[in-house]
């Protein structure tokens, strides 16, 4: 069965390569796409349909019933922020619907803080070869499809 995976910012895809830290940029945690979100004050979106499984101010993490995960981390090294600007919409435990704001945010006050606003999109233990679509450098709205996860 095939899970689309959704964008949960406005931006430009890059490759989880260029990703400013080498847990996300050697595929450690599993493969994916990152993206260069566009300024200003945004929300982030849910990737799938599933259930919030991790959730902190910077990142979260949403399973699809099947079990599949999917890891969205806003920024690089936020976690240095310890949650200033960021605000939560949902609590660890609900369901959330692709599309669905999860985290307000603001790139622009990442970068200004002295971190790196991209954000990886990553499937959690995944093989590489399961994930196909995955864009080369292009635009993409909040809730554009980034890559298929086949399984």
């Amino acid at each position: 069965m095939s899970l689309s995976v959704q964008s949960p910012v406005a931006g430009t895809t890059i490759p989880l390569t260029d990703v400013p830290d080498p847990v996300f940029a050697q595929a450690m945690v599993g493969p994916g796409v990152a993206v260069r979100p566009d300024g200003g004050q945004a929300d982030a979106v849910s990737p799938i349909d599933g259930t919030v499984a991790t959730l902190h101010p910077h990142a979260f993490v949403v399973a699809a019933d099947d079990g599949r995960a999917v890891l969205v981390h806003l920024g690089i090294d936020t976690v240095q922020q310890k949650g200033e600007g960021f605000t939560l919409h949902v609590v660890k435990g609900e369901a959330v619907r692709a599309g669905q704001p999860v985290i307000g945010w603001n790139p622009d006050a990442v970068q200004a803080a002295g971190y790196s606003p991209v954000v990886p999109v990553v499937a959690l233990d995944a093989a590489a070869e399961a994930l196909t679509g995955i864009p080369g450098e292009r635009t993409v709205a909040a809730g554009d499809p980034l890559f298929t996860w086949d399984g």
